[in-house]
């Protein structure tokens, strides 16, 4: 009886050391991947709504992109709301989305000209998120890949304006930018970034060109403007030239019929073989500064028309703008 007892007491003992080993191995399971289990949780208690699935299917986004998306709470926000958990840095710079407090807010753009917008910020403050969580010797050697895209595409005058900015909205967030700004906007990062990307996209190619699809429409209006603005700018010297040049011609012209005219009244003229060779040499010079002025002319009115296309295309480039500017918010109602 003895010996069962101590068998029974024995065999206790061991169950409650397992038990406790696996209580202090999932308690420290559960303290090293605390980050883990609290997105886990966050993803649980996250509806995702029918626009963010389209989102993450548009985008191309993995089981492992859709986890760290839902975990972030996305919501699709009006101007108002937006402004209120976004923000603007720069009174010049339109904010589309921002990744604040561990939830993700993207402004609600309709404009049916920039499809895709909405989907490549969400992918945008994603890659956000998953920076936020990366190991500092992973982050180290992703910052590395990064800065080595950055210097072979550095020339792009776009982006470097955008680095700046964000040096001097979010001094130290540099390589946390790059890391959703080249994520989402540039091909062919290199094998080894293009190997993380894939962890959270399958076709990180897709978010490219949605980014491009929607850029491309600035790009467009940019270009047609530019074109414009060089045609005008010529125009309007060719058009001053001209009209220099016109002015001085009439000038000496007047000078050259009044001294005509004079010479006729007072017989000034020894025959009038000679006073018909000089008429008809000012009736030529009549008629070839009345060729200037036609010719100023018809560029005046083309240089009106050109006018009125780069104002259409600044309207339409402002329209657009005014789309993604969520400090034009409308008067709340009462």
């Amino acid at each position: 009886m003895l010996r069962t007892k101590t068998s029974r007491g024995s065999a206790s003992s061991v169950v409650s050391a397992i038990i406790a080993t696996v209580l202090l191995g999932a308690s420290v399971w559960l303290w090293i991947n605390r980050q883990y289990t609290v997105d886990q949780i966050a993803v649980w208690q996250y509806q995702p709504t029918s626009d963010m699935v389209g989102f993450a299917e548009r985008t191309t986004m993995t089981d492992g992109g859709k986890f760290y998306l839902y975990a972030s709470h996305p919501s699709l926000e009006k101007t108002q709301a937006f402004n209120t958990k976004c923000d603007r840095k720069e009174a010049t710079t339109a904010v589309l989305g921002c990744y604040a407090s561990g939830k993700i807010y993207i402004y609600d753009v309709t404009n049916e000209q920039l499809d895709g917008i909405r989907e490549v910020t969400v992918a945008h403050e994603t890659l956000h998120a998953v920076y936020e969580r990366m190991g500092e010797s992973e982050k180290n050697r992703i910052n590395k890949l990064l800065e080595e895209q950055y210097t072979r595409i550095k020339a792009d005058e776009e982006l470097a304006d955008r680095m700046a900015f964000y040096d001097r909205a979010q001094p130290g967030e540099r390589d946390n930018e790059l890391h959703s700004i080249l994520g989402t906007e540039f091909p062919d990062l290199g094998s080894e970034l293009e190997a993380h990307y894939s962890k959270y996209f399958k076709s990180r190619q897709a978010v490219v060109e949605l980014h491009g699809k929607y850029a491309g429409v600035f790009t467009a209006l940019k270009g047609q403007a530019d074109t414009l603005a060089a045609q005008l700018k010529s125009l309007a010297a060719q058009i001053q030239s001209d009209s220099d040049s016109y002015n001085s011609s009439v000038t000496q012209l007047n000078s050259e019929i009044e001294s005509f005219n004079a010479r006729a009244s007072s017989g000034g003229f020894s025959s009038q073989a000679q006073f018909n060779t000089e008429r008809q040499r000012l009736v030529g010079r009549v008629d070839a500064v009345a060729s200037s002025r036609s010719a100023i002319d018809a560029n005046i009115s083309k240089y009106e028309t050109l006018r009125v296309q780069y104002n259409q295309i600044a309207d339409t480039s402002q329209s657009l703008y005014d789309s993604i500017d969520s400090s034009l918010a409308p008067a709340p109602s009462i």
